[in-house]
């Protein structure tokens, strides 16, 4: 009969402490879940399975406890009973704990997606102004560009008109110079023609006042000497 009772006492244990084990591992897995929410869900639904089980596992062992004939045994069982508790007790507490983590986690990061959205879009923002004020800065040097080659050309213009009068100018400058040098040649030949003319007036007026002088002094000569 003792044997035949130890084993459900081994089974019971070997079944309390598979689903510890189980509880453990579950625990971690939602220490280290990702997210999102429903995946959380999902992990805390297979840990209630699992506290389920090693709960009625214990409730199994303790009426086993009680149902011992030797005091000594029972009182161990007991014992052992009341370790199963508490070490549950840690496990329940152990998997507040890493629930509690794990929400944080997955609100600082729905908090860094959400702040990197708007970062994102300020971003977007920012680079669409600035793509505008770039745009808007190109369209204001193209006119800058345009108005200094329209002034540009409107110089040149001025300056082939300036050339253009200059030319003008140079020419009518150069008929002026023909004509003042024809006129200058014209009255360097009246000049010449002049002198001639007064070295002939002079050349006359010299014979003309010598042949004056010899009829003078031949009517003197006349009526002073006679017999000469």
């Amino acid at each position: 009969a003792a044997a035949a009772a130890a084993v459900p006492l081994r089974v019971c244990h070997q079944e309390i402490v598979k689903f510890d084990l189980e509880i453990k591992a579950a625990v971690q897995d939602i220490r280290d879940c990702p997210g999102p929410l429903s995946a959380l869900t999902e992990l805390n639904a297979a840990v209630k399975e699992k506290f389920r089980h090693l709960r009625g596992c214990i409730q199994e062992l303790e009426q086993m406890a009680k149902e011992q004939d030797k005091e000594s045994e029972k009182q161990a069982l007991l014992r052992e009973v009341e370790n199963h508790k508490k070490q549950m007790l840690s496990n329940q507490a152990a998997w507040r704990k890493a629930n509690l983590a794990c929400k944080i986690a997955i609100d600082n990061s729905e908090k860094d997606q959400l702040l990197q959205g708007r970062d994102s879009l300020r971003q977007r923002k920012t680079t669409k102004e600035s793509l505008a004020e770039s745009a808007s800065n190109i369209t204001e040097s193209l006119m800058s560009i345009s108005r200094m080659m329209s002034q540009q050309v409107q110089q040149s213009e001025e300056t082939v008109q300036t050339l253009a009068n200059s030319s003008r100018t140079i020419l009518e400058a150069n008929e002026e110079f023909k004509s003042m040098s024809g006129t200058i040649q014209l009255g360097r030949k009246l000049i010449t023609k002049y002198n001639r003319r007064e070295l002939t007036d002079k050349l006359l007026i010299f014979l003309a006042l010598a042949l004056f002088l010899a009829t003078v002094l031949y009517i003197l000569k006349k009526r002073l000497f006679p017999f000469l």
